[in-house]
Formats: C-alpha cells, sequence, structure tokens
C-alpha cells in the first residue's frame, strides 16, 4: 500500500488530467497514486466530495445502525474515527461482525509504501486506527511495507534508498504500539526473496493467471508505456490479503505445495484510505476463481487528513509544509500551524467577533477533530468558534497543544524501537491471539437453506445440469466475463 503520490508514467492519464487550466471546472480523480479534488469554474479547489465517490465506487456508507450492532458484538464503544465517519465508507464490515461473533479467526491486513524515512501525520491514522481494531477484535495482523511498489512507480528512487525508507517507517508503525506477539510485519523485498513466501508465491502466481491487462488498466489507467513490474505488483498487493499467504502464522507447514483449504476460507479485513479501493476490487472480483476460493476481502475507509494548506489538498511527503512530520520538533509544529494551517475564521478580530468562524472549514479544528477524543469538547470549540468567542488564535493554539503532545509520545515510542525489536516484528513465526472470548453459537441452516445449499443447477427446462452441461454454462460465462472486460477497457481509454 502507498500513499498516492503521482509516478511519472504509470498514471499519465490521470496526471493530465490534474494539469487542466484552473480557469475550467474539474471533476475529483482519487487513484492509488494521485488524489486531485475537484475544481470549480473559478479555479477553486473543492473539498473531497466522500459521499460521491462512495456511490461511484459502490461502497456503504457507515451509519448508525453499523456502529450499534458493533456495540452489541465487541462491547466497545465505536472509535472516535469511526463515531465522526472520519472512517466514512465500507465493504462487508457486518460479515467480519458475524465471523467475530462466531468466534471465528480472520485476518487484519494494512499496509504501507515507503517514499521518504519518515512518515506524517496523515499516515499514522490508519496504524492507530487498524491498532485499535486488533485491540477490540484480539486478531492477527499483517503489515506489508512496499518498497517494490515505490521503487517501480518513482523512478528517481534507488532499489537500497527505498529499502532504508522501507525499514524507518517500519520502525514508525511499531512505534504506534502494535503487539509483537499477534503483528507480523514485511518489507517486500525481504519477504519475497526467504524461505518463507512459497504459499506466498502461489498465490500471486495463480492470481497474476486470473487477472487481465485490461483488467488491470482499466482499474489503475495503464497504458502500453507501463512497466511490466507495475503491472504485475498488483497481484502481490491483492494476495496480501489471504490468509493462506502466511500458513507459518497459524503454525502451519511452510514447505509443502499445496496450500491449505483451511487458511484459504480465513476472511481478512483491511483498513485503508479510499484511494486504495481499486486494488481490493480486483482481488474481490477474482478471489473465487481461485482453486481454494476465499471470502472477498472487507474493508473499511478512511478519508484523508487535508494538507495544512486545507480543502482538496492532501499532506504529502514530497512538501514539508503540507504536512506535520513526525520527526518535527515541537518548534517547527507550532511555526507550521502558525503560519501554514489554513483558518476558517474572518479576516480581522473584529470582524470574527461579529460574524464567527467556520470550523467546517477550519484546518486546525479539522486536526482536532481527529486527535481529540472528548466529543463535548470538539462541540464547544465548534460551537464557540462560530460564535465569534473563540478565536483563530486560540483554536490554532488548541491544535498546537495537541498536535505537539501528539508528536512528542510517538517520538518517545520510537525512541525505543531498536533494530533487535524491529528484527523480532520481521521475522516470519507463529503469532499468537485470542479472538472473542465470549462466541455464539454457529446459526443452524433453515431446512429451506439446506434444501436450496444442496440443489442441483437447473436448465433453462427446470431440469438438473449434467457436467457436460454445466461445463459448458461456466464457459460461456466466462466468455461474458472476457467481453465485459473489453467494454470496461475500452471506456477506460476515452
Amino acid at each position: 500500500m502507498t500513499e498516492p503520490e503521482p509516478p511519472s508514467v504509470a498514471a499519465l492519464s490521470f496526471a493530465e488530467t490534474a494539469t487542466q487550466s484552473v480557469s475550467k471546472a474539474a471533476e475529483q480523480e482519487i487513484n492509488p497514486w494521485d488524489v486531485q479534488a475537484a475544481v470549480d469554474a473559478e479555479g477553486n479547489v473543492l473539498e473531497f466530495d466522500y459521499p460521491a465517490i462512495s456511490a461511484k465506487w459502490a461502497t456503504k456508507l457507515v451509519d448508525d445502525a453499523l456502529l450499534e450492532r458493533f456495540v452489541r458484538v465487541t462491547g466497545h464503544k465505536p472509535h472516535r474515527w469511526l463515531r465522526r465517519r472520519l472512517f466514512f465508507s465500507h465493504r462487508d464490515l457486518e460479515l467480519i461482525l458475524d465471523t467475530y461473533e462466531r468466534g471465528e479467526d480472520f485476518l487484519l491486513y494494512t499496509g504501507r509504501g515507503p517514499s521518504s524515512d519518515a512518515m506524517h501525520i496523515g499516515h499514522t491514522i490508519p496504524f492507530e486506527f487498524t491498532k485499535w481494531l486488533q485491540d477490540v477484535f484480539d486478531v492477527p495482523l499483517v503489515i506489508m511495507l512496499t518498497d517494490d511498489e515505490k521503487f517501480l512507480f518513482k523512478e528517481k528512487l534507488k532499489q537500497p534508498e527505498v529499502y532504508e525508507f522501507a525499514r524507518q517507517n517500519a520502525k514508525d508503525v511499531i512505534s504506534i504500539g502494535f503487539d509483537v506477539k499477534k503483528t507480523f510485519i514485511y518489507i517486500d523485498s525481504e519477504f519475497f526473496t526467504s524461505g518463507f513466501n512459497r504459499h506466498f508465491n502461489l498465490n500471486a502466481t495463480e492470481f497474476e493467471k486470473l487477472v487481465t491487462n485490461n483488467q488491470v488498466r482499466g482499474a489503475f489507467g495503464f497504458h502500453g508505456s507501463t512497466n511490466i513490474g507495475s503491472n504485475a505488483f498488483a497481484a502481490k498487493q491483492c494476495v496480501a490479503a489471504f490468509a493462506s499467504s502466511y500458513p507459518f502464522i497459524w503454525g502451519n507447514d511452510i514447505n509443502t505445495y499445496h496450500r491449505s483449504k483451511q487458511l484459504a476460507a480465513i476472511p481478512c479485513l483491511i483498513p485503508c484510505a479510499i484511494d486504495q479501493d481499486p486494488y481490493f476490487r480486483l482481488v474481490r472480483d477474482n478471489c473465487a476463481r481461485m482453486d481454494q476460493p476465499s471470502p472477498k476481502p472487507a474493508l473499511i475507509h478512511s478519508k484523508f487528513l487535508t494538507a495544512l494548506q486545507g480543502a482538496g489538498g492532501k499532506m504529502s511527503a514530497s512538501n514539508p509544509n503540507s504536512a506535520i512530520f513526525m520527526s518535527d520538533t515541537e518548534k517547527q509544529v507550532k511555526k507550521k500551524i502558525n503560519q501554514h494551517a489554513f483558518s476558517g475564521g474572518q479576516e480581522t478580530l473584529e470582524l470574527h467577533r461579529e460574524k464567527g468562524g467556520n470550523p467546517d472549514i477550519d484546518v486546525p479544528y479539522q486536526y482536532l477533530a481527529y486527535f481529540e477524543d472528548d466529543d463535548e469538547k470538539l462541540v464547544r470549540l465548534a460551537g464557540e468558534y462560530r460564535a465569534g468567542t473563540l478565536t483563530t488564535g486560540d483554536m490554532k493554539k488548541e491544535c498546537i497543544n495537541m498536535m505537539s503532545a501528539y508528536v512528542k509520545g510517538f517520538q518517545e515510542a520510537r525512541a525505543k524501537v531498536t533494530d533487535e525489536v524491529l528484527e523480532d516484528f520481521l521475522r516470519p513465526r507463529k503469532l499468537e491471539w485470542k479472538g472473542n472470548p465470549n462466541p455464539t453459537k454457529k446459526v443452524e441452516k433453515t431446512e429451506e437453506a439446506k434444501e436450496g445449499a444442496a440443489a442441483p443447477l437447473l436448465d433453462a427446462e427446470g431440469k438438473p445440469m449434467t457436467k457436460n452441461a454445466m461445463k459448458k454454462a461456466q464457459k460461456l460465462a466466462e466468455i461474458e466475463r472476457k467481453k465485459k472486460e473489453k467494454e470496461e477497457a475500452a471506456k477506460a481509454k476515452q
């Protein structure tokens, strides 16, 4: 996984769209390498429209009913990012709750594309949330550091350089507070050349055979000039969501050729930013076609933590003034917020006292919405800001205090992550977890459901299909699928 930064070749079609004259309106564009907010006819950059991208990609919005069920099943109050819909969208999260309710295993999986030697606060959000999920569900977790992906998509990066970024980023991730007993972190270039990746490679090769060039081009905008490694990488990120790729986590034999059907059947939950969803649509569309089918991975999507400059921007490792980095000093944090954080206040203090400010576009308030756990305090700050009794300077001071404390706490934890600690997380091994301490019994299927599951496929006349007829039907379905892929690829080129 990687934060969206545009490669010079792989996402050319998206980059061309982003360079249109700002005097013309442009729709928002979100994909795994490039994130562009919409622009109005006057050239003003607009806020991201998350319900629109959810509707376009057919994800489900997190609603009150889902959160109420989360509380019933887990006994935990939803994380503030769920309560405030900062993690706003999902695919099949209710099925993960079903799995947990039955006391069955599932795998947590997330990752990071290392493009610099230090993460910024936006990078920490999916990891903070993943740690919370792991604490709530008590399940095994894998974290993928995709140094190979960054090398493939960023021409200026050299392999030794991006590998070192991955090691430093892994230490940053560990600093969030993950439990080494139930967490396996891997750097692609290390893991893929180890003796523990046989089943991962078998899954990747099989998945590569299932996915066509047209599917990859349609999903990511690749074209004839895209390097072949970029096309192939998608399969690796997809099969990273399969429990059968990591037999050692369950204490299974890694030296067998055939993968475990039992592990293949274990579902996966992926917390990630919404721009990463195209990868996992690929795996959701094809995982049932594997020789040992896996369930469609569930996802829960986060919004982007806006850049300091405000609406439509996203923190970038290549722009130090767009973000607060986890290596920044207290003085740097204060300076960045005071000088670069977009304010929703009025131009003068007098006008602010009269008309009040707008916390919805105020960056310091937006950061407080992520990191202040007290809901009542957050509501109070917004109300006082709108009333004009809380000034822009006051809001920035609140933000500076919060972010300085967060960065300082992170740095103190980071100082304790030695090379030895890192190697413990990177070592392939059996993990330890407990899962649901109070599972409910499996719900027995009704007689109707049992009969339906046992019923044979029927032909057009309502008669049971022969094996040959079923094969023909499957072949026709495959032809129809390929036809649909070609149509989608043609649309993508338009």
